[in-house]
Formats: structure tokens, sequence, C-alpha cells
């Protein structure tokens, strides 16, 4: 199921000869699902035939977890002071989270103390 993007994607592909530079805002759309072997995404421009476009990655499992633990490292690039944005990254982590630990895409379920201190040290 396809949503609108809600803010911002810029996608490059460098090749040695060529450059290919697409940006997807909120009149694109986004789709993000599991499947058997990894982590799919896919970002399409509507439109006329000369601004449609349409980007797919699918990442296996191994590398996109190692991806999450980069960008957990990297979290002191985000100023403190920008809470809108962390907010939404550690609610969306939570929620992921969730689904893997209960198997399923539960997105309104809490956090235990328990899974709370645990998913502080996965994020560290």
């Amino acid at each position: 199921m396809t949503k609108s993007v809600p803010d911002k994607a810029e996608v490059a592909v460098e090749y040695p000869d060529k450059l290919y530079i697409g940006t997807f805002e909120r009149t694109a759309r986004f789709e993000a699902h599991l499947d058997e072997t990894g982590i799919s995404l896919s970002l399409h421009r509507i439109g006329a035939e000369d601004v449609r476009k349409s980007v797919r990655m699918h990442f296996h499992y191994a590398l996109f977890a190692e991806i999450l633990r980069d960008l957990a490292k990297t979290v002191a690039a985000l100023p403190a002071t920008d809470i809108t944005h962390r907010e939404a990254l550690r609610d969306a982590a939570k929620t992921l989270y969730l689904a893997l630990a209960r198997g399923d895409s539960n997105d309104d379920a809490d956090l235990t103390p328990d899974q709370e201190m645990r998913l502080m040290h996965i994020l560290e």
C-alpha cells in the first residue's frame, strides 16, 4: 500500500559517466515492507511522463540491521534541540521494535519498562 511522502527524499545514483538525481516531495508516494529476504522501499513520483519516476531499493536483513546500528551511532549529529525529528525517529523505532518483538504490526502498543531499557541499550 503506498502512502504520501510526509517530508522529502533525495536520491542520487552515480555511475562513472552518469549521475541521476531525483527528488520526491509531498506529492510523491512511498511504500515500505518486509519480504522473505529483506526490506523493500519504493518511492514514486506520479504525474506526466516527463516528471514521473520511481526508485526501488531492496536491502537484505543483515545489511539493513547494520544500517540501523550505524544510524544509532550517529544520533549525536542530530541536535538535542531538534525535538520534533528526535521524537519522530524514536516513535518509529519503538513501533518497529514492538512489531518485531510481537511478530505483528500493532503500533498502538506500549513498551514495558524492561522493553524500554532493552531498546535504550540497543539504540546506544
